[in-house]
């Protein structure tokens, strides 16, 4: 759905401005692959339009082509939804397709950074969602163990000595960038 929080998401698990984010709905038109290094994992995510219910031929119908295209390519899926605006009609017909869709679907909502009621989130039929603030980096340890289930960890690269100490860099720190505001 439309301004859940989907390109900020995409921005935190990249580490980096990968996509745009802004608060008017339909910013994100086609679909948008990154390749994304996040807490030992190594993938693609591809950042979509998400749904929308439009005539065919417009552009909103494209961009809902281009979400549809994204989950038929998709090993698993990533369902957000706003946890301040609770469970939408469009939440429950994108539940139902993505169920449809035969793939596993990673179920989030964000927005979580204060009370949220998300009681009425079992009736789509995808358990208990992961509460997160893509904004604020809350949950993504949680995010990363979901996402862990497939995909598999890659190994750290060897540490070249000679370049840590060239950069300064402190065998004990260690840096946790999954909690880190983005830059």
């Amino acid at each position: 759905r439309p301004n859940v929080g989907k390109s900020r998401l995409v921005n935190r698990l990249a580490g980096r401005h990968a996509a745009i984010v802004h608060d008017t709905p339909g910013v994100t038109r086609d679909r948008q692959a990154i390749e994304v290094e996040f807490d030992g994992l190594s993938f693609r995510l591809i950042d979509t339009a998400g749904f929308e219910e439009a005539a065919i031929g417009s552009l909103a119908a494209r961009m809902t082509g281009q979400t549809l295209t994204a989950i038929a390519e998709a090993d698993a899926l990533l369902f957000i939804i706003d946890a301040r605006d609770g469970v939408t009609a469009g939440d429950e017909i994108i539940a139902q397709a993505l169920r449809r869709s035969g793939k596993p679907v990673i179920f989030a909502a964000n927005k979580c950074e204060g009370r949220t009621n998300l009681e009425e989130v079992y009736g789509l039929g995808l358990g208990e969602p992961i509460r997160l603030s893509a904004e604020h980096g809350i949950g993504m340890g949680e995010l990363a163990e979901a996402l862990e289930e497939h995909i598999p960890r890659t190994a750290p690269p060897p540490e070249d000595e000679d370049t840590a100490a060239e950069d300064g860099a402190d065998e004990t720190e260690d840096y946790d960038y999954p909690d880190k505001p983005l830059r």
